[in-house]
């Protein structure tokens, strides 16, 4: 496992440098679906004008986001509009494509049950990025963190809970090609990395399943606790 664990990624692959409000910022972008304004942008990531535009300015200067102006509908200057950098975007997805190929590769052909590996490698990646004071105490603070984690390596989390039912929808797979390949080792990463992370901050609350592409675009990860 030693020498499994030091293939998996600790931080973020791509927004390490520029930190976690500033990746997410940046993954908002990349999952629009068009140029988007600073009120949209706040509304995604829970920052104040002033500070989004300081991520934005810094992503811009790095080619990771472009700036656009809206159609002019009044008086005054037209709306700013921000979008990923076309350029951006793909040599992000070219770097964490080749970490897939790299880590599933590894993965499958150096155990005798892949899946069990790819499991226990995704935990202790799990474990590894969560603080020494992240303990937390309630399942909705637990499920917070998680979606966070989520968040920044770029599956696009989506909590939804209700009387009975505690799930977390994930938009986007940044593993995609390689879980095409090999979906069992891929998503048996992303399920350990989620169960590491839960298990690190001693949550109340567990992943129980992972159902992988229920939709073209969409897994479901369910909780329980």
């Amino acid at each position: 496992m030693d020498a499994m664990s030091s293939v998996i990624p600790t931080e973020p692959p791509d927004n390490t440098a520029i930190g976690a409000s500033r990746g997410r910022v940046l993954a908002v972008l990349q999952e629009a679906d068009g140029p988007l304004g600073i009120k949209a942008i706040c509304a995604h990531v829970g920052l104040h004008p002033n500070t989004a535009r300081f991520h934005l300015d810094a992503l811009i200067e790095q080619q990771l986001v472009e700036r656009t102006t809206g159609a002019r509908t009044g008086p005054g200057r037209p709306r700013a509009l921000y979008k990923s950098s076309s350029e951006g975007t793909a040599r992000s997805a070219r770097r964490y494509g080749l970490l897939a190929q790299l880590l599933v590769q590894y993965i499958a052909t150096r155990s005798d049950h892949p899946a069990g590996a790819a499991l226990e490698a995704g935990e202790a990646w799990g474990r590894s990025v969560v603080g020494a004071d992240g303990a937390v105490r309630s399942a909705p603070a637990a499920v917070s963190a998680l979606t966070a984690v989520l968040s920044d390596y770029g599956f696009a989390p989506e909590p939804v809970t209700t009387s009975d039912t505690r799930l977390i929808l994930l938009h986007h797979c940044p593993f995609r090609e390689a879980a095409e390949a090999n979906r069992d080792v891929v998503c048996a990463v992303h399920l350990g990395l989620m169960r590491g992370v839960l298990a690190e901050l001693t949550a109340p609350v567990r992943v129980d399943s992972l159902e992988p592409f229920v939709e073209p675009n969409l897994c479901i990860a369910r909780l329980a606790g």
